[in-house]
């Protein structure tokens, strides 16, 4: 029997693979993330289903695919048909219990039509994608009804109508004016919170707490971070933590900018891709960027001590893991959303406390893995069922307890629906026309760009993805070849999911056993 009771499943938000002390940066400290790589396994080919918040949560949190769970954009909802991990606890008598962000937008027009609108309890846990939340803070805008953050900050003496925008991400001029840090230039200021009441000191308070709260009973914690998104402005003394000689080099070429591919030129015009085009962008951002990493580091600590203390590091199985990366001007980009390794390759850490898990503590494992492995994992841990006739993802306990099967994936999925950016427009694209598909294996990365050529990497000869090689002549067998197992990918995904293999099963060819004879002579 599996010695996990608890899980902790922390989750940053726009945190790079590549942006660990463990993953080799060279000199980004994150001594606590080291030390929980050390105690568990970091899987260094981890992929997200979107480089998109929303959509790559919703993975996260259904164990399924975008083109399975529908909600591919962050403004896009959840159908309330689909099961998320509160619902799979649910028979062993645990809660998905949540501190910080989610967002999730609730099928609001169902529930209506299932009479599931009202105030009942359920309808509140369907709001929040069926987890019970502590304090759900989306970030990136001034704090919600959901979040008591504003109310903290106010009680703390930040007086305001919209503290966060006037001290979490502001800064002071040398005059005392106050700066945006929406604006990148100020991004080197300190911001005006101090550094205990900042966004990532409050949510790790919170996850305290609850955990505190817990005593010897089970649970299952989201820790859900907004950082080290965008806006890119730290508290002191994170904010002057590294210079521009620490950063990485900025991966990008020349030759990225001759002929472009289409969609790929269309985001190069959008003013984020714009700005980080720019040097003194990427020397004012990257370092704030982290500054705010080694901050999370610094508060996960104070969780670890908190575990160790109360001997739950015995019993807690712990996923690190980010919803997707920042390009940071790699390949002449900000943000994220393009199927680059900067934007959907992401850490992830997962520790299990079961002393079968003893001979791999401290790997590096290489196999290609999923965020829709997290959910099956999390289950196959606690000892519950895994529906595969819902479930996309597979377990990653035989990597972690040294038992892998014989076959394990040939490749990973990434999609993007990029009908709510300006690049539609600039394509004068429709909304129904802006689907792409990545598939990518360890050599190859193809992506399926609806209406344009496809995209094609060698990454054994271009591990950087600096020479786009979709209209080669050369690899079209190459193209073909993917092409296919893309289509072979999207002929099998879980859409029957009110009916599992076992039910199928039991009622094959047994309709005489029902009195339903036709055929007969």
């Amino acid at each position: 029997m599996s010695k996990v009771r608890n899980v902790l499943f922390i989750m940053c938000d726009q945190l790079r693979a590549d942006h660990l002390g463990c993953a080799r940066h060279p000199t980004l400290q994150t001594p606590n993330l080291d030390r929980l790589a050390a105690q568990g396994v970091r899987f260094e080919n981890a992929f997200v289903q979107s480089g998109v918040c929303g959509p790559s949560r919703m993975s996260y949190y259904t164990g399924r695919y975008v083109l399975s769970h529908g909600a591919t954009w962050n403004r896009v909802p959840l159908s309330v048909h689909e099961w998320t991990i509160g619902d799979y606890l649910k028979p062993a008598g645990l809660a998905a219990v949540l501190a910080g962000k989610t967002h999730m937008v609730p099928d609001i027009e169902a529930m209506e039509r299932l009479e599931l609108d009202g105030g009942s309890a359920l309808a509140a846990l369907i709001r929040q994608g069926g987890f019970r939340p502590i304090d759900r803070y989306d970030g990136h805008s001034p704090p919600g009804r959901e979040s008591g953050y504003a109310d903290y900050l106010r009680a703390k003496g930040y007086v305001s109508k919209d503290p966060w925008s006037d001290y979490v991400i502001a800064a002071e001029g040398a005059d005392g004016e106050i700066l945006s840090g929406w604006q990148m230039r100020n991004a080197r200021l300190p911001a005006r919170v101090r550094e205990e009441d900042s966004e990532t000191a409050y949510m790790t308070d919170q996850a305290i707490r609850f955990i505190e709260s817990q005593g010897e009973a089970p649970w299952f914690l989201h820790l859900s971070y907004v950082k080290p998104h965008w806006p890119y402005m730290a508290p002191a003394p994170y904010h002057a933590m590294y210079g521009p000689n620490q950063a990485l080099p900025v991966n990008r070429s020349p030759a990225e900018l001759e002929d472009q591919h289409p969609v790929l030129a269309a985001y190069r015009r959008q003013e984020e891709c714009v700005n980080f085009s720019r040097d003194e962008t990427i020397a004012a951002v990257r370092p704030t960027y982290m500054g705010l990493i080694s901050q999370l580091d610094a508060h996960l600590g104070r969780i670890l001590a908190l575990l160790e203390r109360s001997g739950r590091l015995a019993d807690t199985l712990i996923v690190f893991t980010s919803d997707h990366g920042d390009f940071l001007g790699d390949h002449w980009l900000g943000e994220k959303e393009i199927f680059y390794d900067e934007a959907i390759r992401v850490p992830l850490i997962i520790v299990d406390p079961d002393t079968a898990s003893a001979g791999t503590r401290g790997q590096v494992d290489s196999h290609l893995v999923e965020a829709i492995d997290v959910l099956p994992t999390c289950l196959d841990a606690l000892g519950l069922p895994i529906p595969t006739h819902r479930l996309e993802g597979r377990s990653l306990l035989p990597l972690l307890r040294g038992t892998a099967p014989g076959s394990w994936r040939d490749f990973v999925i990434s999609e993007l629906d990029y009908s709510f950016r300006e690049a539609r427009l600039i394509l004068n694209r429709g909304p129904r026309e802006c689907r792409a598909f990545m598939l990518r294996t360890e050599r190859w990365k193809y992506v399926l760009w609806q209406g344009f050529r496809p995209q094609l990497f060698d990454l054994l000869d271009d591990p950087f993805e600096l020479s786009d090689r979709g209209d080669d002549p050369g690899l079209a067998r190459v193209q073909a070849e993917l092409h296919e197992q893309l289509f072979a990918w999207m002929r099998v995904r879980e859409n029957r999911t009110t009916a599992s293999d076992a039910y199928v099963e039991a009622r094959t060819a047994r309709h005489k056993d029902h009195g339903i004879y036709y055929g007969v002579w």
